[in-house]
Parts: C-alpha cells; structure tokens; sequence
C-alpha cells in the first residue's frame, strides 16, 4: 500500500529568500557566515540578495519576492531603521524585518521604524539565527504569492 502526505506531515525545512542590505561587505559576510544555510532546523535560506544602497533595497522589495530582510541599522547614509519604517509605511505585505542595531539600547529605535525584531552589536551567530526566527514569528502570516 502506498503511503500518502497528510497535511500534517512535516514537509522539510521552510525555504527562505532573504534580502540582506548593509553598506559595509564586512558586515554582510558577517551575517552570511553567521546564520549559514540553515538557521534553524525549521528555516532554510536558499537564496541571499545582497544590497549596499537603499535604492536598491527599495527597488528590489518592490519587484521581487522576499521572505525576510536584513537591514543594517548603522548603514550610512541610509540607516536601515529609517529604511524599515519607510519600507512598512510604503509596501504593501512588506516582508517581515529583522534589523542589527548599534548597540543594545538601540532596541527603542528598533520598535520605532516598526522591524519585527533586532539583534545588536557585536554581532553573534546565535543570537542572529534567534533573531531571523523571531522576526518570522512576529510578522503577520505572508500573502500568497
């Protein structure tokens, strides 16, 4: 007899495209390195688009698909925290956000550009895989594609 899927099967890791934006490569290859391909036993990164500019963070959230962004709050000369508040004020279903801060006391910063969750500097492996998972949990449930 064959077995079938039920929906209540798990089907894998859920895959992720993620758009990661820093003005800095250091910082970018930090958080590549740190989260790796596999964040979590749930959470599967399959693709990165990496941005330096906030035009092209904002050009590529309007014309592709993201599960999560990644924005540098310390990014000159545009911080991703403005950019966060600007990309929920303007996108419709815009993806869930997860934004690096300064430091720890940045966290009021974080609640105010409205990003679904921060982890602060220095930046630890750990602590940015909680926080990809945390910002996937926080935000509402995607639309369909």
């Amino acid at each position: 007899m064959a077995h079938s899927t039920s929906a209540s099967e798990p089907t894998g890791p859920r895959r992720l495209s993620v758009l990661l934006y820093s003005d800095d490569i250091t910082t970018r290859d930090a958080v590549r390195a740190g989260v790796g391909r596999r964040p979590s036993a749930d959470l599967q990164i399959d693709s990165w688009r990496e941005c330096a500019t906030a035009a092209a963070v904002i050009e590529a959230v309007e014309n592709d698909a993201f599960d999560l962004l990644v924005l540098d709050g310390e990014a000159a000369p545009v911080g991703g925290l403005g950019l966060c508040r600007q990309l929920k004020n303007e996108i419709f279903n815009c993806p869930p956000v997860l934004v690096l801060t300064g430091r720890p006391q940045d966290v009021w910063l974080a609640s105010w550009s409205l990003a679904d969750a921060a982890v602060p500097a220095p930046l630890d492996p750990v602590a940015l895989c909680a926080g990809i998972g945390q910002a996937l949990s926080a935000a509402p449930a995607p639309a369909a594609r």
